[in-house]
């Protein structure tokens, strides 16, 4: 792995234990919960979905949705993990 590659990981180790102490799953973002909780239709989930969509506008659209479907299609696993 290349240290742009751990670091990335180190993100999202991060997040998701700001995910977790938050009352979330342990192993999903804060985005993908966002957006899973926003659908449905909790006010709160669809703000800080908002929030986290403008903080990632430059590099992804519609980054929550995304986390999400990584999330359902085990995309964010290892590929050791994947089916």
């Amino acid at each position: 792995m290349t240290f742009l590659q751990h670091l990335k990981q180190f993100g999202i180790a991060i997040d998701q234990v700001v995910n977790t102490l938050l009352g979330g799953y342990a192993d999903e973002s804060l985005s993908a919960r966002s957006y899973r909780v926003a659908k449905k239709g909790y006010w709160y989930a669809k703000m800080i979905e908002w929030i986290i969509n403008l903080l990632f506008k430059l590099f992804q659209d519609d980054h929550c949705r995304k986390a999400y479907l990584s999330e359902i299609e085990n995309r964010q696993l290892p590929p050791e993990y994947r089916k």
